[in-house]
């Protein structure tokens, strides 16, 4: 089984598309998503500086763009996941925000000292790699207080993603999403909110759009890789943060990084050769459960749902729960629905990752939830 993956904001650099526009058709397809985006692609991929392609409201349809065009290059598909790159880009932090990259350290250690700033994990992205996102005062403290053992970097992006900063932009896009007609995908997609392999194109719109809000987890991505068996990984341009994650936590699945068209070749060999039936090497089934994950930091507090035979309990295997309440996250003098917003039906809880008055993280894990089984 092979996934095609895509990078996200941080991802691009000067110049990264040039080499595309050697392809025939790739300049008219540019040119045509530039209107659309409102922005010169063109330039901003071959001859714009960095700080200029730092902004969101260049980087977001760059990174789109440029992954469409070298999609386009390859013949057949398969699975597909990627960074924030997919997600819809709008107006929302107020006040000057940005991300760093935390790497090394222990990750317990690092998570209590983004706590500790006021800071958000916003991206978990593997064993010593997670991004902290908050205002420029919060991460100029934590500059100035690393956590033991860790090296900070900070990014290029113009603001703090996947925050509770970008709150503002939810509305807007759940708003702008009422008009959106979707239909199922063809192909298998793994959200980066925790890792789910999506079916419908009703729950890809939502999630995309309260993710702009939420933690990217792209560690439970990788897991769920390695759930379905997946075989190659091969990242669009313009490529190398997913798949250098990817060589330490996929041991033993190719990989490849797009960086030019003359590496296309390679992709179309790779596919051919990892692209098969689902189940033909007893993998490529979809997994059974999902995780849900706090939707920010604070004070975990169950529904209250247990085992049909047993009294309300925290911690057991078993349970039924609406899906709009699962339980809630108090925070600030505020209280956050933990939800299974995609379904109607009840949800059965396989196993609670957390006890009821834990404090938990943005993005934390707290229950793993039973998938609707077909004809229930």
């Amino acid at each position: 089984m092979l996934i095609i993956t895509a990078p996200g904001q941080g991802a691009q650099t000067p110049g990264f598309l040039a080499p595309w526009l050697e392809l025939p058709g790739v300049a008219e397809r540019l040119g045509a998503a530039s209107e659309l985006a409102g922005c010169d692609l063109i330039r901003f991929g071959t001859t714009a500086s960095a700080d200029e392609i730092k902004d969101t409201a260049v980087a977001q349809p760059l990174l789109v763009a440029a992954a469409i065009v070298a999609a386009s290059a390859l013949s057949g598909g398969s699975g597909g996941s990627g960074g924030s790159g997919g997600d819809v880009p709008a107006d929302a932090a107020a006040e000057p925000t940005g991300m760093t990259a935390v790497l090394g350290g222990d990750q317990e250690a690092v998570l209590a000292a983004i706590a500790r700033h006021g800071l958000t994990p916003a991206n978990v992205n593997a064993a010593g790699q997670i991004v902290a996102a908050g205002t420029l005062a919060e991460l100029e403290a934590f500059a100035a207080d690393p956590p033991s053992g860790a090296r900070l970097r900070p990014l290029q992006v113009a603001g703090a993603f996947h925050t509770r900063h970008m709150a503002p932009a939810v509305t807007a896009l759940r708003d702008a999403a009422a008009d959106v007609t979707v239909t199922d995908p063809a192909m298998t997609l793994l959200s980066d909110a925790d890792g789910a392999a999506v079916t419908t194109g009703k729950e890809w719109l939502e999630r995309i759009v309260a993710q702009v809000a939420a933690p990217v987890r792209w560690d439970l991505c990788m897991q769920t890789m390695a759930d379905l068996g997946v075989t190659a990984l091969i990242e669009l341009p313009p490529a190398g943060t997913l798949t250098g994650l990817a060589r330490r936590a996929l041991p033993g699945v190719a990989q490849l990084a797009i960086k030019t068209p003359e590496q296309l070749d390679a992709a179309r060999d790779l596919i051919a050769e990892h692209l098969v039936e689902p189940d033909a090497h007893g993998h490529g089934h979809l997994p059974e459960w999902r995780l849900i994950v706090s939707p920010t930091s604070g004070t975990f507090r169950s529904g209250g749902y247990g085992g049909a035979d047993s009294p309300p309990v925290i911690g057991g295997s078993r349970g039924v729960a609406p899906p709009d309440l699962l339980g809630t996250v108090a925070a600030r003098g505020a209280e956050h629905t933990v939800a299974a917003p995609w379904t109607l039906e009840p949800v059965e809880i396989i196993e609670w990752l957390v006890e009821d008055g834990d404090p938990v993280s943005e993005g934390q894990p707290l229950v793993r939830i039973q998938l609707p089984r077909e004809g229930a």
